[in-house]
């Protein structure tokens, strides 16, 4: 017997109506602003998997089609796999899965603002670029220290004296990994929270089967012309996902 059953008609409409039918969840808005014009789309085959594809993408207008101007290409991600890391998607899960913390090995989820170029070489040096460029000298680090202001941000060594962090990334490395990257603004600025993970860029890889510490890497020739096409004005995002979730999210965030 239905909660309704044996009641007029009339009666059960109106019951019926003052319950409410059961609401069904507004899809969730696209969080890739209207005026970016450039995506870097990472795809991996689940949450655990170190190796993934990376595709770049270009749009002219906020209701145009992404359209792909680079074919998958391989990428490592983090030595744990992918988790949700804070950025334009906001700070909540949007599907179950693993939280970034800091020290975790994981790479962030998500989407997320590409602000600035990094590289061995001096500015003057390197042609053709349109973002941003810091040179990483001896004294430029990253700093991992969440109990510090500059957590989870470039900054320079003071000169003389102990430095005022317990801990930071050197970036002018021995190795190729940091001869060319880019910082991504995964849980930076005004959403900055200590411990949810810091330093994450993408950069050189070590080879196919070298994953990162959370970083995204790849062939030094693909990084180069990555950081040469990136356009500041162009507002890049990343977008990097486990492929269970990118296909849940594909319709609403309409992906490519």
């Amino acid at each position: 017997m239905t909660q309704f059953q044996g009641l007029t008609p009339s009666l059960a409409v109106l019951l019926m109506a003052c319950q409410g039918a059961p609401s069904t969840p507004a899809p969730m808005p696209s969080p890739i602003p209207v005026t970016s014009r450039q995506m870097i789309l990472v795809r991996t085959a689940d949450w655990n998997n170190i190796h993934g594809t990376l595709q770049r993408f270009e749009r002219s207008g906020s209701g145009e089609t992404w359209k792909p101007v680079s074919p998958p290409e391989a990428i490592v991600v983090g030595r744990t796999g992918l988790a949700w890391g804070i950025g334009l998607h906001g700070d909540s899960a949007i599907e179950p899965g693993p939280v970034k913390r800091e020290g975790d090995g994981k790479s962030p989820a998500g989407v997320f603002r590409l602000s600035e170029i990094f590289g061995y070489a001096p500015g003057d040096s390197l042609a053709g670029l349109h973002m941003p460029y810091i040179q990483a000298t001896e004294d430029l680090k990253c700093v991992d220290d969440s109990e510090h202001g500059a957590y989870n941000t470039l900054i320079k060594a003071p000169a003389v004296g102990p430095v005022p962090w317990k801990s930071a990334e050197d970036m002018r490395r021995k190795d190729e990994a940091y001869r060319i990257g880019v910082f991504v603004d995964h849980n930076a600025g005004t959403q900055r929270r200590p411990g949810a993970g810091s330093c994450i860029f993408l950069h050189v890889w070590g080879g196919a089967d070298h994953p990162t510490v959370g970083c995204t890497a790849m062939p030094i020739d693909r990084m180069l012309a990555l950081a040469q096409w990136l356009d500041r004005s162009a507002q890049p995002v990343l977008v990097q996902l486990p492929e269970e979730e990118y296909a849940l999210l594909k319709p609403s965030w309409r992906l490519p």
